[in-house]
């Protein structure tokens, strides 16, 4: 169903007003259930993973690229605008000219992500504002084959635009859902088995190798807010805290990065 839209303020684009404006695109998306996939890899990555598009906003020359994805949903429309309207509309410019729009899928149960686990280890971002360090976090986590990641009620919407982009689709790849009690439900971990190890520069902290060579069949790497890090209550609640050594007068690492470092060293060998 192609529809060419030559009009800003066409209300058929409501999903894709002013995609950079993060309070209003929470509350919006909240509201209608939907998130936005920018450019074709993670269009059809969303497609692929079973996520059901509301919409497509596409420059003409994508419709051959994706053709496949829209045959697969004849029923969503595909509105054909320009690169400047679709400029005019999200408020920046999308290089690539592509966009969709997907329905959110219900949160994921935890305890059936918990008792899901291959590898043993998953990962929890704790207030982590930054969307792009969320869809950094993600993309490391698909990378290092991390069983599931959890993220507290506090955390940045992995599903944003930014985070979405950053990760390159592989938030859709990840096992995830949002918690609803932090640190709460660390008790759950905890029940299904999992050692919580909090990353945090303390007194009593153990090194990145010396939590590795304890070999915990099951690991729960558990990552805090940008700057100030985790709070003294989670680190209480938490079986170890871990530091990754550093050197060169550096005190720590991004988080994104951190967690890349911890994923690839608890790797199954």
């Amino acid at each position: 169903m192609i529809v060419e839209i030559d009009q800003p303020d066409d209300p058929r684009l409501a999903d894709y007003v002013q995609l950079r404006e993060v309070n209003l695109r929470r509350l919006l998306e909240e509201e209608h259930g939907l998130f936005i996939a920018e450019g074709d890899k993670v269009i059809r990555r969303a497609a692929e993973a079973g996520y059901e598009p509301r919409s497509f906003l596409l420059a003409p020359r994508w419709l051959d690229t994706l053709a496949d994805v829209l045959e697969k949903w004849p029923e969503a429309p595909v509105y054909l605008v320009s690169e400047e309207l679709a400029e005019q509309v999200t408020g920046f410019h999308v290089h690539r000219g592509a966009l969709a729009s997907y329905k959110r899928q219900p949160p994921a149960d935890l305890d059936t992500l918990l008792g899901d686990v291959r590898t043993g280890r998953i990962a929890i971002f704790d207030d982590i504002v930054d969307h792009t360090n969320v869809g950094a976090g993600f993309r490391a986590a698909a990378a290092m084959g991390v069983d599931a990641v959890l993220v507290t009620p506090t955390c940045a919407d992995p599903l944003y635009r930014r985070s979405v982009k950053v990760s390159m689709g592989t938030v859709f790849q990840v096992p995830w859902t949002r918690l609803t009690s932090w640190p709460g439900d660390l008790a759950k971990l905890k029940a299904h088995g999992f050692t919580t190890a909090a990353f945090a520069l303390t007194d009593d902290s153990i090194t990145l190798d010396d939590l590795t060579a304890r070999q915990d069949p099951k690991l729960a790497l558990i990552f805090g807010t940008e700057g100030h890090g985790l709070k003294p209550h989670v680190l209480a609640e938490s079986d170890l805290t871990v530091r990754i050594p550093m050197s060169g007068g550096v005190d720590s690492l991004n988080v994104a990065s951190s967690a890349a470092v911890a994923f690839y060293a608890t790797r199954p060998h």
